[in-house]
């Protein structure tokens, strides 16, 4: 496991690399895309329920 002297190295090197003002733009677009990611899964479910609907309804006559 990675233990609090480790994890604190880490994140000094990411800020010394990726500078200060480039980590919460990069943490705003990974939220963003998490929340299309979410929004995407949601429709596909839908579709995926609609189709089996019809499938169902389609059997049944």
């Amino acid at each position: 496991m990675i233990g609090t002297s480790e994890l604190i190295i880490i994140v000094v090197v990411i800020l010394v690399l990726f500078g200060a003002t480039a980590i919460p733009k990069f943490a705003r677009s990974l939220g963003q895309a998490k929340k299309e990611f979410s929004q995407a899964m949601k429709e596909s479910e839908a579709e995926d329920k609609k189709a089996e609907e019809a499938k169902k309804t389609g059997e049944s006559k």
